[in-house]
């Protein structure tokens, strides 16, 4: 709900050139607040991180609203970017998934909690309207209205994860891993030991630059489509409709098919399926790009879009787990959730710049040709032989 309808806010309250700022905001929120959220979780487990993390998404809620009601341009992206804790814990989330699965099943464990997320991902954006319908009564802006609902949600979230999620799987796992003897770095190894690591192997790398662009990809288009829906000269209520839609198709692309991908990738090379998924970001740029104001084919550039993020994002996560010592895991995934946030708010901050000056085509074309060094990463690592259970 506040990815669909962030940039519509600020657009509202101060301009489009400034409105591709909500998402990198909201982006940027979520990469640094993985960095408290991967420290708590090496330290005490995943139970406790996920749940402060969504407890802070929901701070960020409240306070976008408070920044709405009050015309609070600072108070809205101070939300905007707190806001961001929700999607550090869902992004954490997956990672809970394979700390204590085989490697040769990364894919497909860690892909059932990216599924899950579809749920969700497919109903917010058409809350937003519904809650804005709810929430008029009470002063709260139609525009505003779906973080009311957002935070009452990542409350939920949050109180569901601390009371039930036990045995937590990250303790258990440095606890076998402890018992098996002394052999992999100690569990509390942080960042700066993961970056060697991670740059030091060729999948982990890979990994890594697969989410991070495959995010710059989809978070700069996807950024800028709210507002381009709006150009088409629709009204408030009629945008958040076609939004609703459009971008319930990209999340479906995004996270319905993500158990196809890590099954790809655990049963062929996962380096391809990241080529693979590159070939649909750009696929995916040619169609919304080409599509002006035919919300039919936008739809479908959006659902491409989708599912290209979703290959880069499962595989990519799956290489880089099963290419890390156990002890640097921890540290390894909150690195790549950091770098994935901070490609991805960048991509947001620079979208609504690019808009402004030319327009929505010429974006679509940016995004695409960013894709050129993942293409060279990915070729020459898939021309490698696939070590065994390892991606």
């Amino acid at each position: 709900m506040g990815v669909s309808v962030g940039a519509l806010l600020a657009a509202d309250m101060v301009s489009v050139g400034v409105s591709g700022l909500a998402q990198s905001a909201i982006v940027l929120g979520a990469a640094l607040l993985a960095v408290p959220a991967t420290r708590l979780a090496r330290a005490h487990g995943r139970r406790p991180s996920l749940a402060a993390t969504y407890l802070m998404g929901a701070v960020g809620g409240a306070l976008t609203v408070a920044g709405a009601m009050t015309r609070s341009t600072p108070l809205l992206f101070a939300g905007f970017f707190l806001f961001g804790g929700g999607g550090a814990a869902g992004l954490q989330a997956r990672f809970a998934a394979v700390d204590l699965a085989p490697p040769a099943l990364y894919g497909r464990h860690l892909s059932l909690i990216v599924w899950a997320t579809t749920i969700g991902g497919v109903a917010g954006p058409n809350l937003a309207s519904i809650s804005g319908a709810w929430l008029a009564p009470y002063g709260v802006p139609t525009l505003a209205a779906a973080f009311v609902l957002a935070a009452a949600l990542f409350v939920l979230a949050a109180a569901l994860l601390f009371a039930l999620l036990r045995p937590d799987p990250l303790l258990l796992a440095q606890s076998a891993g402890a018992a098996a003897g002394p052999a992999a770095p100690a569990p509390t190894a942080g960042m700066r030991a993961a970056l060697g690591a991670v740059l030091a192997n060729r999948n982990a790398t890979l990994g890594v630059a697969a989410m991070a662009l495959g995010h710059l990809v989809m978070v700069g288009v996807m950024a800028m489509t709210p507002v381009h829906i709006r150009g088409g000269g629709h009204g408030p209520a009629d945008t958040l409709r076609i939004v609703g839609v459009v971008l319930s198709l990209h999340v479906a692309g995004m996270y319905a098919f993500a158990p196809v991908m890590g099954w790809l990738g655990d049963r062929y090379a996962r380096q391809r399926v990241v080529l693979g998924g590159i070939a649909l970001l750009i696929a995916a740029c040619a169609v919304a790009g080409t599509a002006g104001h035919d919300n039919t084919q936008l739809s479908l550039g959006l659902f491409l879009l989708g599912l290209g993020w979703s290959a880069t994002m499962v595989t990519g996560s799956a290489l880089l787990s099963a290419s890390i010592p156990a002890g640097l895991k921890p540290s390894a995934q909150g690195l790549s959730d950091v770098i994935m946030g901070l490609a991805g708010a960048t991509a947001g901050a620079l979208s609504g710049v690019v808009v402004q000056a030319f327009d929505y085509p010429m974006l679509t074309l940016m995004a695409a040709l960013t894709t050129g060094p993942l293409v060279v990463l990915a070729v020459r690592n898939s021309l490698q032989p696939k070590p065994a259970g390892a991606g």
